[in-house]
């Protein structure tokens, strides 16, 4: 079996609050299939990526610090499930169902 990360895409401006007791059901429904049959392998959601701190080596040997996420993008990863699965096309169905729960597009990838 391998891992894949299925990672859940919010925009900067995501608010969670927005959040209904629907999608909170249909992402406890997901969570309990995924456990029930041992796909699920570790999941967490993420805080806003403007609280992230962003590190790089300096020529110096030094690491910067900076506040903000590494990339300047429009949406960032807000969550994720590390699931095992016998193949890519298995996390993908994983990652469909994701996209349901969540409401949010959904990246799919294999682990080395």
């Amino acid at each position: 079996m391998s891992k894949f990360l299925v990672a859940i895409h919010h925009r900067d401006d995501y608010d969670p609050h927005q959040e209904d007791e629907a999608m909170h059901h249909d992402i406890d429904v997901l969570n309990e299939e995924m456990i029930s049959v041992g796909a699920r392998f570790f999941a967490g959601g993420l805080h806003k990526a403007n609280l992230a701190k962003s590190l790089r080596a300096q020529p110096n040997g030094e690491v910067f610090v900076t506040d903000g996420p590494y990339l300047e993008t429009k949406e960032h990863i807000g969550g994720f499930w590390i699931l095992e699965s016998a193949t890519m096309e298995e996390a993908v169905e994983w990652g469909r169902k994701a996209v349901i729960a969540c409401r949010a597009p959904v990246e799919v990838r294999e682990f080395h």
